[in-house]
């Protein structure tokens, strides 16, 4: 292979001209003292070192705790930081990026040079097919290091966003990403992909869940298996805590109440009227009074009763908060930089790689790495963290039971993890509604890809595979006949439609989200009914669509009416 500078001359007549184009990129990207002097042939990535960072980055707190007090999204503020990086502009990015890693990267530069240099399409066709498996081969020597805080900045934004090679942007592109916020500062847990595995990595967060049943294996003293071990705990005890603060809270409110009807009754109790006639004295009780003695005893032995439970959930509460607190000090105390259990980091990369393929589909672009070439994105139209917060926060407007889950009649709002990978998908799924050792109040888990044609679809999908996914489990055996799976199962049935009821829902949900909360009518009658019922919309939202049409007039009194007939 010739130099750039020979290839660009070389292919230009003949090569696609966007290909043409990217190379001419690339010559220009690089320094006018380099130009004449280097080629692909040139970088030998095996002998590059990994340059050391001298002052790790800070850790940014864990937005894996569940906090039941919060109950909407904060506003997003700034979409994209005034302070841009500069990581893009580094000459020495590429060398960088794969330097220090195994022969997967040599292979990765080897087939990525032909593929921009290669004027045939057929043969250019192989290697883009070929690069699939490379990358991913290559990440499986990237991932593990994303543990460790002092690794090339470079090598976080090559497994975050694809990017292999900075020249593949356009100028527009590179400000647009080098202006990306680099860390979570919104506390809520919505993980790029280096992210998702430096939690992993830490113990912080558990594997995602697969079919394949895991191999129980004793403790080797790793502090990132004690981390995961301690994290497993943590979140058995966490639903625990929450359950039993919730019906503590729920016994004092009764108590509250009780209390309350108590008082009233004491004081209508209390009151005598004066004997006329008879100066100072006060005339016996009357049989009204008479009658709130029994009352009053009902009450008190309502009290009791209440006092005892509320004794048994107060040592509950203690003991999970004890336990939590200990868990967290063996957290706090772990230490920052640890081995890495390499086995369990390539089967969450597996996962990961399932997960990228499912968003993108059987006949879509599944090629791993960032180019112009198939990215179309707007900047607010990519799946960077704060716009996919921002979409979230919109489907929560409309939906506002959207992220909730009900247990013993108390609603608890649970935002999901959200995994982002860079791929050029357009839909998003749910991996798991919630963590199988905690079904109560632990999150589940969304994949969203990062480079759709349509972020806000991207999102629709994936948050209705949730809520089918929720709904089927709380049914349980019965989802084909109770609650909102069961009643859209059966109207499917009657309407002999063949395929998956999963796909027939989020289509329809979909549409459910995008047209009828505008007052746009695109779905039957009766599943209009259903997910009026279950999923209902925001109330103002409700209280402006019944003015629309009778449509949604008639199912607003059904609401009224529902209201009216509670507790009969």
């Amino acid at each position: 292979m010739q130099k750039i500078t020979h290839n660009i001359a070389m292919y230009e007549d003949e090569l696609a001209p966007e290909i043409a184009a990217l190379l001419s990129e690339t010559e220009a990207s690089l320094p006018s003292t380099q130009k004449r002097d280097v080629s692909f042939d040139d970088i030998q990535i095996d002998e590059i070192p990994t340059e050391p960072i001298k002052e790790p980055q800070k850790v940014v707190g864990t937005a894996s705790e569940v906090d039941l007090s919060i109950k909407q999204f904060k506003p997003i503020t700034e979409f994209f930081s005034s302070t841009p990086s500069n990581v893009f502009d580094d000459p020495s990015y590429y060398k960088t990026a794969l330097g220090g890693e195994n022969e997967s990267a040599q292979r990765l530069h080897t087939l990525l040079s032909k593929y921009l240099t290669c004027q045939d399409p057929k043969d250019r066709s192989v290697y883009r097919q070929q690069m699939v498996n490379v990358y991913w081969e290559f990440l499986r020597s990237l991932a593990p290091k994303m543990g460790n805080l002092g690794i090339p900045q470079c090598k976080r934004m090559l497994m975050r966003f694809g990017v292999v090679l900075p020249s593949l942007f356009t100028q527009e592109q590179k400000e647009t990403f080098s202006s990306v916020f680099m860390e979570n500062n919104t506390g809520e847990p919505v993980y790029y992909i280096d992210e998702w595995f430096r939690e992993i990595a830490s113990g912080r967060l558990s594997l995602s869940a697969t079919d394949e049943a895991r191999p129980a294996r004793k403790s080797s003293g790793n502090p990132a298996e004690e981390n995961a071990h301690i994290m497993q705990l943590k979140s058995k005890n966490s639903g625990k805590l929450q359950n039993s603060e919730n019906l503590l809270t729920s016994k004092e409110n009764q108590r509250a109440m009780l209390e309350a009807e108590l008082k009233s009754r004491v004081a209508l109790l209390c009151k005598h009227d004066e004997v006329f006639g008879l100066g100072n004295h006060r005339a016996p009780y009357t049989e009204s009074q008479k009658r709130l003695f029994s009352e009053i005893n009902e009450r008190l032995r309502a009290l009791t009763k209440v006092d005892k439970e509320i004794s048994n959930y107060l040592s509950e509460v203690k003991e999970a908060k004890s336990i939590a607190d200990s868990l967290d000090a063996k957290l706090t105390n772990a230490p920052t930089n640890i081995e890495v259990n390499k086995s369990d980091i390539f089967t969450e990369l597996d996962t990961v790689r399932q997960m990228s393929k499912m968003t993108v589909g059987r006949q879509g672009n599944h090629f791993p790495i960032f180019t112009r070439e198939y990215f179309h994105c707007t900047p607010r139209g990519t799946g960077f963290r704060e716009n996919v917060i921002d979409t979230m926060a919109w489907i929560e407007s409309i939906d506002p039971g959207v992220f909730c889950r009900i247990h013993k009649n108390v609603s608890n709002r649970i935002v999901p993890y959200v995994v982002l990978v860079p791929t050029y998908g357009d839909t998003g799924f749910c991996w798991e509604p919630f963590d199988r050792y905690n079904r109560i109040t632990s999150r589940g888990r969304i994949a969203v890809p990062m480079y759709p044609k349509d972020l806000k679809i991207a999102l629709l999908t994936a948050v209705a595979d949730l809520r089918w996914q929720v709904a089927k489990e709380k049914a349980s055996y019965y989802w084909m006949e109770e609650g909102l799976t069961g009643q859209y199962y059966q109207w499917i049935v009657a309407q002999k439609l063949k395929g998956d009821v999963k796909d027939f829902f989020i289509d329809d949900y979909v549409l459910w989200m995008t047209k009828e909360s505008e007052g746009v009518q695109k779905l039957d009658k009766e599943v209009r009914g259903i997910f009026w019922r279950h999923m209902p919309f925001a109330q103002e939202l409700k209280e402006k669509l019944k003015t629309r049409s009778l449509v949604y007039q008639e199912l607003y009194q059904r609401d009224l009416n529902r209201a009216m007939s509670d507790g009969y």
